[in-house]
């Protein structure tokens, strides 16, 4: 975001209080390739050529409601992150519209980044700086007043388990999951109506992760925050999730409540009662998710 683009949290509310409709994706698209293959560096053109295209987003549509936690579960490299990304302003569709609250996410774009904050697995920060110095820069940046930002930091980072001694930390100290933390933090710090939360929960253990699911229920209950989610743990999706979109090369091959989809497969599997998420996503992508998180941390497109 860019200073002086965050307004307050009432207002941000007010904002986005004339529809109960959180998100509306529309024939979605995004290519990469050619334009990409152009601004290569000579050494590395021939490796694909020019006419070659990937289509990361392949015409995907779905509404997301006020109030809902919703989930987008895929492989790495199925276009999970760059529909985040597409949603968050930070790349452009190729076709299609996207909406937030009803703000078009091109035409519209500042307003749209007063009602969204994202967090992704990828976080950078300033890594000499401590979590508190950290979060008190993006503080400036989004305009926010001083006093207020130091004890709306210190209050999440304690709810995130994250105990006072730390806040003062430096990062460079801290172990991938206490940075992924802060990250969250940084993406709580403005009160989003629309939190973008990609694979928030990698490399934290389980009392982190449940600190972690435990505040993002808060925020919805708490502040009228709609989360859209991306992540590698099917438990905290079936978890967390209202619903939940399986997306593949692409495209969403699914959609529906964790239970609605795990009694669809059941039936197909003849597993009535007993299916899990893991059954769900192996019958309709025949990949592991496991083994594909195990083979690589980070999506590409």
């Amino acid at each position: 975001m860019v200073a002086g683009q965050t307004i307050s949290s009432p207002e941000t509310q007010r904002i986005a209080a004339h529809t109960e409709v959180a998100l509306e994706v529309r024939d979605a698209l995004k290519r990469f390739g050619r334009e990409a293959a152009q601004i290569q560096p000579f050494w590395r053109r021939g490796a694909r050529k020019p006419s070659e295209t990937t289509v990361a987003v392949d015409r995907i549509s779905l509404t997301v409601r006020r109030g809902e936690i919703f989930g987008l579960l895929g492989a790495n490299g199925s276009g999970k992150s760059t529909l985040i990304r597409l949603i968050s302003t930070l790349l452009v569709p190729d076709g299609g519209t996207i909406r937030v609250f009803g703000y078009d996410v091109q035409r519209e774009e500042r307003t749209v980044r007063r009602l969204i904050n994202r967090v992704s697995v990828e976080a950078s920060f300033f890594k000499k700086l401590s979590a508190l110095e950290n979060l008190m820069y993006a503080a400036r940046l989004y305009d926010l007043p001083g006093a207020y930002a130091r004890q709306r930091s210190v209050e999440i980072l304690r709810s995130l388990g994250l105990s006072e001694k730390r806040l003062h930390e430096p990062l460079e100290h801290m172990s991938r999951g206490m940075q992924q933390k802060v990250a969250i933090a940084r993406g709580l710090l403005t009160s989003p109506v629309l939190l973008l939360l990609d694979e928030p929960t990698t490399g934290l253990d389980p009392r982190s992760k449940h600190d972690v699911q435990r505040f993002i229920l808060r925020m919805r209950e708490e502040h009228d925050t709609t989360v859209f989610l991306t992540t590698h743990d099917m438990d905290e999706a079936d978890r967390l999730c209202d619903r939940i979109a399986i997306i593949d090369n692409g495209r969403i091959v699914a959609l529906d409540t964790p239970q609605g989809l795990k009694d669809a497969i059941g039936a197909r599997i003849g597993k009535n009662g007993a299916t899990t998420m893991e059954d769900v996503f192996l019958a309709l992508t025949g990949k592991s998710l496991d083994d594909d998180f195990e083979s690589s941390d980070f999506e590409i497109g």
